[in-house]
């Protein structure tokens, strides 16, 4: 049955069926009016089709000639003059048809143009302006189907895109989590199946909640309260870890995964040394239609035996999604300072 429409479809599409079909209508509508009575006789066919020379004639040179070479590149006075010489020359053209051409044409018919000069010319006007909106119209028509398409194409990219870079996010998530592991198992820390359990409710939520193109804004708080949280568990020098939250966060949807890269790179620029404490803060706070998250850590050089050599991964990936998923509604604002690194991140949420 879709083929079947698909194929009536493209039938009713095609130009030349189109252009068919309105002269279908046009002789039979003329024919109607030319008619001497309600039987239509072989003399009102004759006449109906000669007519139509002058109306074929006009419709054509403006549509193929006039629209395309003038009035589509805004010429509008040569557009305007060329109308009128062709709507005369139509008219010419009528008055020709039936005192000269329609004798050799169909001799043994003889035949008068009924209609005055005024009448021949309403009749080629009014074909002009009909054609010329239908052709309009159609043009409307495609150009709205294409911007459809485009727009089905962009969010198809748009949405090809933003998995790949989610699918980028997972795998360095879970290489830096292992590191964290492997450095807390070779301490024989008693904390490392608490830490592997609140591991595994990370990657479900990595696994199974992130693969929609949003979610809600307290499921992504939960999920940064657990990164977070196990960070601390491993982080047993670090001074000051706050995380405010201020206004409703319900009803909000967000990008998943938008908040990470921020948050893991506050703890890693703010590892841990042997010799001094780090503090860590992050503040989130909804109001007046904008979405506003800061991060900041007093920076440390890192003397974990695993450093990671991917920095600057997962802000570049942010920086790539906030593109793809918030273009013209989010600024991101980071500060590497000589002791301190800070980021602000802004999101318009109308």
């Amino acid at each position: 049955m879709t083929g079947e429409h698909s194929k009536i479809e493209k039938t009713i599409r095609n130009s030349y069926i189109q252009h068919m079909l309105f002269w279908i209508v046009s002789f039979y509508i003329l024919i109607r009016l030319f008619a001497y009575s309600e039987e239509i006789e072989k003399v009102d066919i004759i006449y109906t089709f000669l007519f139509h020379f002058s109306l074929v004639f006009v419709v054509y040179v403006n549509l193929r000639v006039l629209i395309p070479k003038y009035l589509q590149k805004k010429k509008y006075l040569l557009y305007l003059f060329g109308l009128l010489t062709v709507a005369f020359q139509g008219l010419f053209l009528n008055m020709a048809t039936f005192n000269w051409f329609s004798d050799w044409m169909f001799p043994g018919y003889y035949f008068i143009d009924y209609y005055s000069f005024i009448e021949i010319l309403e009749f080629i006007l009014v074909y002009i302006l009909i054609t010329s909106l239908l052709k309009f119209s159609k043009g409307w028509f495609e150009n709205q189907e294409l911007n459809q398409l485009f727009n089905s194409l962009q969010k198809a990219k748009l949405d090809s895109e933003i998995s790949a870079l989610k699918a980028q996010i997972n795998p360095h998530f879970f290489f830096n989590s292992l590191n964290n592991l492997y450095s807390l198992s070779l301490d024989e820390d008693k904390r490392v199946p608490d830490i592997i359990l609140r591991l595994a409710e990370m990657m479900r939520y990595l696994l199974y909640e992130t693969n929609a193109s949003k979610v809600t804004l307290e499921k992504e708080l939960d999920h940064l309260k657990n990164f977070i949280e196990m960070q601390s568990l491993r982080a047993d020098k670090i001074e000051h870890i706050t995380f405010t939250v201020v206004g409703a966060t319900k009803n909000i949807s967000v990008v998943p995964l938008l908040f990470l890269p921020l948050v893991e790179n506050a703890f890693k620029h703010g590892r841990i040394e042997e010799s001094a404490p780090t503090s860590v803060r992050f503040f989130l706070e909804i109001g007046n239609d904008e979405l506003l998250f800061k991060t900041e850590n007093r920076k440390k050089i890192s003397s974990d035996k695993f450093n990671d050599n991917s920095s600057g991964v997962g802000l570049m990936n942010l920086k790539k999604r906030l593109q793809l998923s918030y273009p013209n509604k989010h600024k991101l604002i980071i500060t590497d300072g000589i002791d301190h690194f800070s980021t602000i991140l802004k999101i318009s949420l109308t």
